[in-house]
């Protein structure tokens, strides 16, 4: 279809709400309210039009969905200032808000995903995993859409990390490259059911580190360490880690 928004193009709408959102990153600069107004009125046009040009829904109400996406954009900005201070707060080498906001991988591909989830709640298929995809592409984070993700996520470096369509994050959470939070099993019969882990809050996850099954539970205030391979719960405020010399994995519990 010659309508079809490309790929490209979605993904520059998303980019260019980011921009709105956080100026700095695009050096934007409004006259007055007015202008700024106008360019967020913008935006949800253009979400509306891609809605109904992609018809990924047939049974959605595009309309509804564009005017609310802009309604909680608000409160998405929000969540997403809480990643960035996540980072800020958490890595040593961060020297402003700005510097994270405009240089750091890890948040851009929070705030793609933010958008990207919003729109997965509201029904829409199809534009979310082209975001995502988009993001992954630019920065090697594979988030699905579908993941639910607390406030105040910290990404370090990222590549290589992957979290899977119903994996629970919690708030707090700090994550590392190469980190897979993934499912024990990839069978199509599985499709509606919980098949990636739970993360509760305020748990460290270091690089490398695997952890699958969707009835797998990180305790809150745990730490993994860097390799470990998990496929069962531990309880909160453990520490897990390779022993030196061993191909076992060692867990202890810190209170």
């Amino acid at each position: 279809m010659q309508d079809m928004p490309s790929n490209k193009r979605i993904a520059s709408w998303a980019m260019g709400v980011i921009h709105l959102l956080f100026p700095e990153r695009a050096a934007l600069g409004f006259p007055n309210v007015e202008a700024v107004q106008h360019a967020f009125e913008e935006a949800e046009a253009e979400l509306l039009e891609l809605l109904l040009k992609t018809k990924a829904c047939s049974h959605c109400d595009n309309h509804r969905v564009s005017k609310e996406f802009f309604m909680d954009l608000p409160k998405i900005y929000e969540t997403m200032h809480t990643d960035a201070q996540a980072i800020m707060n958490g890595d040593p080498a961060a020297r402003s808000l700005r510097e994270v906001i405009r240089t750091y991988p890890g948040f851009m591909a929070i705030c793609v995903y933010r958008m990207a989830h919003q729109l997965w709640k509201a029904g829409i298929p199809l534009i979310p995993r082209i975001l995502t995809e988009y993001a992954h592409s630019k920065t090697g984070i594979d988030i699905h859409p579908g993941a639910r993700i607390g406030e105040y996520l910290y990404i370090d470096h990222g590549t290589g990390l992957v979290i899977g369509e119903t994996c629970i994050i919690g708030d707090h959470v700090k994550l590392y490259q190469g980190v897979t939070l993934g499912a024990l099993s990839v069978e199509k019969s599985m499709t509606d059911t919980q098949r990636h882990p739970i993360i509760e809050d305020h748990v460290i996850i270091y690089a490398g580190a695997t952890i699958l099954g969707g009835k797998t539970v990180i305790g809150h205030h745990s730490v993994i360490g860097g390799n470990v391979w998990l496929t069962s719960s531990i309880e909160p405020y453990t520490t897990v880690y390779h022993q030196p010399n061993s191909k076992f994995v060692y867990a202890e519990g810190d209170s």
